[in-house]
């Protein structure tokens, strides 16, 4: 597992034990998070994420990310998850992280 890797899926166990504290370090402090179409990002910044998640998500108690297949290329990683517990049905998604250094910088979420 590549440095990459090892990043995104650290987020991933974070996110299914809903650990905030080791979610959030997985990231960088300037994250951006984006939602295509959109071209602006819209969650921007560490405290943006973590309250983001605090409020909408690990709040959630049947929450679980599903990870179906994982690509990896060079600094991407690209995550094919079923999500669990955020809608009354189970949501299809595309997540595509790109890691520098140690963090996580920026997220697409398709």
């Amino acid at each position: 597992m590549n440095t990459a890797e090892h990043i995104v899926q650290a987020q991933l166990d974070a996110y299914n034990a809903r650990d905030l504290q080791a979610f959030v370090a997985c990231y960088d402090e300037q994250v951006e998070v984006f939602r295509p179409p959109a071209a602006e990002p819209v969650i921007t910044g560490i405290t943006a994420l973590a309250q983001h998640y605090a409020e909408k998500r690990f709040n959630l108690p049947d929450l679980h990310a599903e990870l179906v297949n994982r690509m990896v290329i060079g600094q991407k990683v690209i995550d094919h998850e079923r999500v669990h517990g955020v809608a009354e049905h189970i949501i299809e998604a595309a997540a595509v992280y790109e890691v520098t250094g140690q963090k996580i910088v920026r997220v697409w979420f398709y």
